[in-house]
């Protein structure tokens, strides 16, 4: 059986430069990339706000999943990357104000210094 593979762009800038895919859907397998808060004219959205900008990845997300035919409900696994720990109450605020009911496995990652990833 041969499996039909999608690939898709949140159309930040970096993916067509770096020539890598946002998400990719094989069979009804969803994987998503690693997503940042960089929008598509290469800005970042909701600057200084962990919450703002844990909210906009999200939402790009569930859009990706949406255009794929899945839906937020459909996901079981999160892994939230930050530069700062302190950042976890504001990311979890926001995460569960999508989440809550759906209850996915879930881990944060400290990963100080690398504020530049997108």
């Amino acid at each position: 059986m041969e499996l039909i593979r999608t690939n898709y762009s949140s159309g930040a800038p970096l993916e067509e430069k770096a020539g890598y895919s946002r998400m990719i859907k094989v069979g009804s397998f969803v994987y998503i990339g690693g997503t940042t808060a960089v929008q598509p004219d290469g800005t970042v959205y909701g600057e200084g706000s962990p919450y703002d900008q844990t909210k906009y990845v999200i939402e790009k997300q569930v859009n990706l999943l949406e255009q794929a035919g899945s839906k937020k409900e459909d996901v079981i696994k999160v892994k939230v990357y930050m530069t700062d720990m302190g950042y976890a109450p504001e990311v979890a605020k926001a995460y569960s104000e999508i989440f809550c009911d759906i209850r996915p496995l879930c881990t944060f990652v400290g990963t100080p210094g690398n504020d530049c990833l997108n």
